[in-house]
């Protein structure tokens, strides 16, 4: 077995993997197929690159997204630390400017001694040596038949989706007002308020505006936190006020009232001229789509930067193939690591990607491999993917669902939810923080 390592995919968990594994000592081949081959999503050859949003959610303290980011940063994560670095303002939430955060990723990824980029598609995997798949939801036809072949399953797949974002300028400040969800972070977003009779007509022409025909799959199999807006409105001319165009929180300045509903925009970027949909990701035509948000108050003159749209997201059957080292059980010099495994998000994806570099190099070395701590937010999500219901498997989002669950006793005392949840990522940090210093101290006092 080769001491070398490969990764295949320059996303965000290829990006985290292959760093990681170059941080302790491994050589390291990250392959990107981009320029070579596009995919139908990307924009760039940028390693690291956002197709969707460039929100990495709350970065809130006491709250489960929160704690993978610290477990992230202090386990000095090269995603986390871009992302910190190029945030932009997004109330409570960690927003990135997605340019300057793939850039820098892919500078520091060059720069690295041990890490070559191999800018070809990989279509087949090396049999005798250590490969960590990191390929994501546009994992390629030839890739996805290769993986096919080594682990003897069926893929499964789902549709996700592509919020549009318009320009600045073309934005009605005078019709929409910036504001925070009850007031968190400043006035961050920027915020088109309905009237009763506007939202009708909005809602009416949504559910019957044409959609960009599905082509691959005779089935569409949505995922639940991301479900297109179209598809949303078709659950009830109620539900959009409930999810993506929710008023609360936001009373109209003009009027010192919530609206009767609200779209609302983030800031795409540093220089703040490109502003993007929040949970307006659709699969509708391209006119449609401009006719559709140029119903938005505010944004009758919308000039469209991008479109949304539909791809196809692949994950394989973890629970079947996976430990929670993310090596493969039948295969243990094969790792999988992001969406590809079944985790859902950013930030997931990439404490997917730290697990499975460290792990990757530790076998290179005849290491033990590491599984993370129980109370964890890394260590839940893996915990989830080796061991979940195969029936019914789906892709999951970090929440304390999933977390290891407090003792009867402790769940008594703190029946606040708040409170309880804050003590929890209390207890994750501090159990995060001894095994970090406990596991990295021995295998440094081991090398030296």
């Amino acid at each position: 077995m080769s001491k070398k390592i490969n990764i295949v995919g320059g996303g965000l968990a290829g990006a985290e993997a292959a760093w990681q594994a170059a941080e302790v000592g491994a050589e390291v081949r990250l392959y990107e197929m981009r320029p070579v081959a596009q995919t139908p999503a990307h924009r760039t050859d940028k390693l690291a690159e956002i197709v969707c949003s460039n929100s990495f959610k709350t970065d809130e303290p006491g709250t489960a997204p929160y704690l993978l980011k610290e477990e992230l940063r202090r386990g000095g994560s090269l995603i986390m630390e871009a992302a910190d670095s190029n945030r932009v303002p997004a109330g409570a939430a960690l927003a990135v400017d997605r340019l300057e955060f793939s850039e820098e990723i892919t500078r520091r990824i060059e720069s690295h001694p041990r890490i070559e980029i191999v800018r070809e598609e990989l279509t087949k995997l090396p049999d005798d040596e250590i490969t960590v798949i990191c390929t994501g939801p546009l994992t390629s036809s030839a890739l996805t038949d290769e993986i096919i072949r080594l682990t003897g399953d069926d893929q499964l797949y789902f549709y996700d989706a592509i919020a549009p974002i318009v320009s600045y300028e073309s934005i009605d400040m005078s019709v929409a007002f910036k504001a925070a969800r009850y007031g968190k972070g400043g006035d961050d977003y920027i915020n088109c308020p309905f009237t009763k009779e506007q939202y009708e007509t909005f809602y009416n022409e949504l559910i019957n505006a044409k959609s960009v025909p599905l082509k691959r799959f005779e089935e569409t199999h949505w995922f639940e936190a991301c479900l297109p807006l179209e598809e949303t409105a078709r659950r009830g001319v109620d539900t959009l006020r409930f999810a993506c165009m929710k008023p609360r929180g936001l009373p109209d300045p003009k009027t010192g009232r919530e609206p009767y509903a609200a779209v609302q925009l983030r800031q795409e970027n540093q220089m703040a001229d490109a502003w993007s949909l929040v949970g307006f990701q659709n699969h509708l035509r391209y006119p449609e789509q401009k006719r559709i948000i140029r119903l938005i108050p505010g944004l009758e003159n919308a000039e469209i930067l991008q479109y949304g749209q539909i791809h196809r997201n692949t994950f394989v059957n973890s629970p079947e193939l996976l430990n929670e080292s993310l090596q493969v059980e039948k295969q243990p010099n094969l790792f999988f690591a992001g969406q590809i495994t079944g985790v859902e998000g950013y930030l997931e994806s990439v404490g997917t990607g730290w697990l499975a570099g460290i792990n990757a190099a530790r076998l290179a070395e005849g290491a033990e491999l590491l599984t993370a701590p129980s109370k964890s937010a890394i260590g839940s999500l893996c915990r989830y993917v080796a061991t979940a219901e195969t029936k019914n498997f789906q892709p999951v989002n970090i929440t304390f669902g999933l977390l290891e669950p407090l003792p009867e006793n402790l769940r008594r005392k703190y029946r606040n939810k708040r409170e309880r949840h804050a003590y929890q990522v209390g207890l994750a940090l501090e159990e995060w923080d001894r095994w970090m210093e406990e596991t990295f101290r021995v295998a440094d006092a081991s090398v030296a």
